[in-house]
Parts: C-alpha cells; structure tokens; sequence
C-alpha cells in the first residue's frame, strides 16, 4: 500500500457516468483513481497492481465483481487490501453474499458521494488503526492459543505452523477474540471494536466476517474449535 502521495483507489464499475463522477469529485480529495469498466480487465489488473482500497460493482461485463473479489482474496498484491461492494441491489442476501466472498463494507445503488467519501475513509483508516496502534510498547506483540498465532507488528498469522493471509477485518476479529479466551462478545461489541466508528454494517456482516474467518482458521468451519458461537449472544475463543 502507497505511504506517500494521495491513496490510490481502483473503482471497477461500468457504469459510464458514475466513474466519470466520482473519480472526479475524489480526485479534488487527493485520490488517486483508477477506474475500469470491464470484469476480465479488473481480474487482471488487480493481480499485477497494488491499490490502497478497491471499489467493485457486483454487475460486470465478462466476470462479475463477487468473482474478482474472491480472486483478490485468494492471494496477490492485494490480499488484504479493503474492498467496498457497489450493488444496485436492495436485498440483504446480496449484500451478505459479497461480505461472504472478502468485502470489507457495501453499498447500494444510488447513492451520495458524501456518503461513499465516509465509506472509503472509514476504510482507509482501518488498516492503520488495527495494525500500528497494535505496536505501541505496552500492548503485546503477539498473542498465541490453540494453536493460532498473531504477530501484530508483522500483521502475520500462522494457524498450526501454516500461514494464513487474512483481511483487516478477520484480523481485527482474530485478535479480539483470540486476545481473551472463552469471553462472550455480543455482535454489537464487535461492530464497534472491530468496524469502529463505521456504523454502516449491520450484525448480519458480523456473521460473515466469522463464517470467513472460520474457512481460513479451522479445520472443520462447520465444527469450529477455535471461533465459538454463543448462541443467541455473539461469539467467543474457544478456552483450550
């Protein structure tokens, strides 16, 4: 990710008059945008270049953006890199569908830009909030349990010896509840520790970004060991 100059932003939506739009009015916020319209050109791109944030429409020409999204997760350059959904859907099971595949936040068609300007803030700031307030000399470095190991300063997990690369929200997560063992968050407390003062998730975003983080840290995600559901409350690490 860019430390130097404006942050460089990949919006992917074809759309013609939103691109035109919205890369206008962020590039005045010292945005660096680079905007596509075609999937198949998005899926390429985002395998070779690096972004400090990516904006994908679900509905593309040639590969949609569930599908892009993924790919990015699955590994490449932009692994961990926060990613907001556009869909011009209203329906729920769609939003959860694109948490589900790797997206940090989503939303949907239309929209303001004032609101899309505090979505992509919310999420640039993410990563630095999580990972380097993490450093600081009085908080522990690295926090190991069942098996499952975090090095804060080096934003590294290792689940039995083997690397896992995980988003900012999973890691968020991890680190909360691997950080006390056999404590009960509600959804609402993890909302606020995990997606801070981004009050556009709803709980139901929650239980994906555990159903994600469960396929990358477990065994046997329909039989968790590690991240436990509290039924009716929220979620908790297991104890050992």
């Amino acid at each position: 990710m860019n430390s130097d100059g404006p942050r460089r932003v990949l919006l992917v939506e074809d759309e013609e008059a939103i691109r035109d739009l919205v890369s206008f009015h962020f590039s005045l916020a010292d945005y660096d945008f680079v905007t596509i319209s075609d999937g198949n050109e998005a899926l390429q791109l985002t395998q070779q270049e690096s972004f400090d944030l990516i904006v994908l429409d679900i509905v593309l020409p040639g590969v949609d953006g569930i599908t892009i999204c993924q790919s990015i997760r699955h590994g490449g350059p932009n692994r961990e890199v926060p990613i907001l959904m556009l869909t011009a859907r209203a329906d729920e099971s769609d939003r959860v569908v694109g948490l589900e595949s790797g997206a940090d936040d989503y939303l949907t068609k239309p929209f303001g830009l004032r609101e899309l300007f505090a979505r992509l803030k919310a999420l640039l700031r993410r990563p630095k909030s999580t990972w380097r307030s993490s450093t600081h000399t009085h908080r522990q470095e690295v926090v190991a349990h069942l098996g499952v190991t975090l090095d804060l300063v080096r934003r590294r997990v290792t689940v039995d010896d083997r690397v896992v690369s995980l988003t900012p929200n999973e890691f968020s997560l991890l680190h909360l509840l691997a950080s006390h063992p056999g404590v009960v968050f509600e959804r609402d407390q993890i909302l606020e520790k995990v997606w801070k003062d981004d009050v556009f998730v709803t709980t139901r975003g929650v239980d994906a970004l555990v159903k994600r983080l469960r396929r990358k840290i477990e065994a046997d995600p329909a039989n968790p060991t590690r991240v436990l559901t509290a039924w009716g409350t929220g979620y908790k690490f297991g104890e050992g």
